[in-house]
């Protein structure tokens, strides 16, 4: 039988082992997926009594909370996952990316842009591709925002901000893609028989800019940033930012409770212009859920909902530092750098097999393309379907390399003494963020970048006893 299966899979033509070769590894991919969250889904039923080792970290109380937060978040995940999968199954079957393609050209053309015109298609194709997205994936972004994040308290917009924000996303996101996606086009029509080199370079540049340009230029079109004001904790990062030779000029504040109650902290710029960023849900003075609102403060805000709990949030000054000792560890260590470096690399090696692999008809064929062979469609092909094996194997890589990275951040804060603060701060914000510390082995494995809390807290613990 399998003799005679392989006997009829060789008969088949060219361009349908690569469209059944593409499903099928689409789908494998997806039930290893399902069977990984099936797993965990069963650590988050059964495992209801707080395990002895957490006896210390976490109260049943909030246990019980993130063990049925967690299990929310993991049943959605799973319904979405399969819709997701479905949905791009049936686009492949009926044709869908050749019809999205026939109908931009149709659309192109009334505005009088000819088939020479391909460019001018592909960004139609583009607009009306990421408008599908949008579009077909609002419920879900709605249902998780205002039915699970909500039921667990941590959603803390209105519907009216959701939808601003939504619309504000998709333009900005437009008038970057556009005139990128253009302009990459254009380098492959003209760069000749290197233009895999052009094409790198140029995504090289665009992806510094962006990087450069995001916290100044983009994120305050969404959030709004404060300079973290005078007084002890701002000296205290200050000081601890010249022991290591951090080239810091500038401490933000990110007013991130207009959005969600979660917490986290960034930094970003490049060379002897750095910037922190702190949201103010990480921070116990700032906190909009450790404060009560002030007299006729009720209707100052109407974007965001008035939702403080008593409900303390946030770390004290000298966890807020052994996280940022943490987060500078990465910059120290020379995290950020290599993973720029693989990043680069990565897309240099696509784009030359992307060169190797363009002429090949069969490609275009398998997915519906016959007479025609639109660049767009080449890079949507290759760089989606045809990776999709690479891009797991290099997937699951970078996230056993970035767990190495946090182990090693955790380390340099213990370097700096915040040993016995970190350990209190992962603590909080894991509370905070309702994070359930029991995994399955494979799941954590394949999924998670950092490690889980009790490894960490493990590796700090010896220094905090010190």
């Amino acid at each position: 039988a399998m003799a005679l299966s392989g006997d009829l899979w060789a008969e088949l033509p060219a361009e349908r082992r690569i469209f059944c070769s593409v499903l099928l590894f689409s789908w494998a991919v997806y039930l290893w997926e399902a069977f990984l969250a099936h797993r965990q889904r069963r650590v988050y039923r059964t495992t209801t009594h707080v395990p002895q080792e957490l006896g210390q970290i976490m109260d049943s109380e909030t246990f019980e909370k993130s063990r049925l937060y967690q299990l929310d978040k993991s049943t959605f995940s799973f319904w979405s996952g399969l819709y997701s999968e479905v949905e791009g199954t049936m686009i492949l079957l009926c044709g869908g990316i050749p019809f999205l393609w026939k109908l931009s050209g149709q659309i192109s053309g009334r505005a009088g842009f000819g088939p020479e015109y391909e460019i001018v298609q592909s960004l139609v194709f583009l607009l009306l591709a990421t408008l599908f997205s949008a579009v077909t994936g609002l419920p879900w972004s709605l249902y998780n925002t205002f039915v699970i994040e909500e039921k667990h308290g941590f959603n803390q917009q209105t519907l009216g901000f959701f939808f601003k924000d939504a619309v504000k996303k998709f333009v900005v996101t437009q008038c970057i893609l556009l005139p990128v996606t253009s302009l990459l086009l254009y380098i492959i029509k003209i760069g000749g028989d290197y233009f895999f080199i052009y094409a790198w370079l140029f995504t090289l540049v665009v992806s510094l800019v962006l990087v450069t340009i995001y916290a100044d230029y983009i994120a305050p079109l969404f959030d709004k940033f404060i300079p973290l004001p005078e007084g002890e904790l701002k000296q205290q990062i200050e000081t601890m930012a010249k022991s290591i030779d951090f080239p810091l000029t500038k401490v933000y504040v990110v007013e991130g409770s207009k959005r969600s109650s979660h917490s986290n902290a960034y930094f970003y710029g490049f060379f002897k212009n750095k910037r922190i960023v702190l949201f103010d849900t990480l921070l116990e003075e700032y906190s909009a859920l450790n404060k009560e609102p002030a007299e006729g403060e009720d209707g100052e805000n109407e974007e965001t909902k008035s939702k403080t709990k008593n409900k303390k949030q946030g770390c004290k000054n000298e966890e807020v530092l052994a996280v940022l000792g943490h987060e500078l560890g990465h910059w120290k260590l020379g995290h950020t750098v290599k993973n720029i470096i693989i990043s680069q690399m990565n897309s240099f090696l696509c784009f030359f097999l992307f060169a190797v692999l363009i002429g090949q008809k069969e490609l275009f064929a398998a997915f519906g393309f016959y007479d025609t062979q639109p660049t767009l469609i080449g890079l949507m092909i290759i760089f989606q379907f045809i990776f999709s094996p690479y891009n797991e194997v290099l997937s699951f890589c970078l996230t056993v390399l970035s767990r190495r990275f946090e182990f090693q951040a955790d380390a340099f804060a213990k370097e700096l003494g915040k040993a016995k603060d970190l350990y209190s701060a992962l603590i909080k914000l894991n509370k905070d963020n309702l994070g359930f510390p029991v995994s399955d082995w494979i799941f954590s494995m394949w999924h998670y970048s950092h490690p889980p809390l009790l490894e960490r807290l493990q590796a700090l613990k010896d220094a905090k006893q010190e």
